[in-house]
């Protein structure tokens, strides 16, 4: 059994008990206990579960959809549409005509992208949803990363999609995220997209984080980088006042959706 489908199955079993022991999660996989804290401690230090005295139970409001692949998890764009619409909409003016933009794996990014149908730009993206919602438009310039496919997050990562945006100059990038923690963190719950972020946020010039009021504190113990560290904020209405302030304070924009 390789890494990665152990790790998805000891999420299945914690969903499906709500809390598992290291013996009877190292008899269900066959492995050694000691295999199972290890995976354990990297489960919960990417956020997908909370590790307990002789176990762990899974994170309170997480799903087996946010761990690692499987075959069985499908991309999902249906939770909080409206707020994702409303932020992506709110984020058109950042995009100049003729501008490099760079569109961040994440399910609010694919919304923007399709309000940017018939732009004379060019769009950098790992996100296949974004892809999808552009291969047709022969106005947008499309330049997609290379990566390994992940089947059931749309998206192309890895150590190619890293060097390959080592050669990308944009003007801005729209960040996603999992969650902004009260201190000004921004995380993601994902190991392999969280250095793919830092890399495009340093392969741009501006940097305007798309994050709905359902992102505080969100979900994620990945830090990505700080609330200091983007140009602008798009958010809704239910933000809290801190985190619009503690952006505004270090000289970022704030719009709200």
């Amino acid at each position: 059994m390789i890494v990665n489908e152990r790790r998805q199955r000891i999420l299945n079993e914690l969903r499906a008990s709500g809390a598992a022991s290291v013996p009877e999660l190292a008899e269900t996989l066959g492995v050694s206990a000691s295999t199972i804290r290890r995976d354990l401690e990297i489960l919960d230090r990417n956020g997908e579960l909370t590790r307990s005295y002789g176990g762990a139970v899974l994170r309170s409001g997480m799903t087996v959809q946010e761990g690692p692949e499987s075959p069985e998890t499908p991309y999902d764009d249906s939770a909080d549409i409206d707020l994702k619409v409303r932020v992506a909409k709110a984020a058109l003016p950042y995009v100049q005509d003729g501008s490099v933009v760079l569109l961040d794996i994440g399910t609010t990014t694919p919304f923007l992208a399709r309000m940017l149908r018939g732009r004379d730009i060019t769009v950098v993206t790992s996100n296949l949803a974004v892809f999808d919602e552009l291969r047709n438009d022969s106005s947008v310039r499309v330049v997609l990363l290379g990566g390994v496919l992940r089947r059931n997050m749309r998206t192309l990562v890895g150590s190619i999609t890293a060097a390959s945006l080592q050669q990308i100059s944009a003007d801005v990038m729209f960040l996603s995220c999992t969650g902004v923690r009260a201190g000004g963190a921004i995380v993601d719950d994902m190991a392999v997209e969280t250095p793919l972020k830092q890399a495009m946020i340093a392969s741009s010039d501006k940097v305007v984080l798309l994050a709905s009021e359902a992102k505080f504190p969100g979900t994620g113990a990945l830090r990505v980088c700080e609330l200091s560290d983007v140009d602008v904020l798009v958010t809704t209405d239910g933000a809290p006042a801190e985190a619009i302030e503690m952006c505004r304070a270090s000289g970022g924009e704030v719009v709200i959706a």
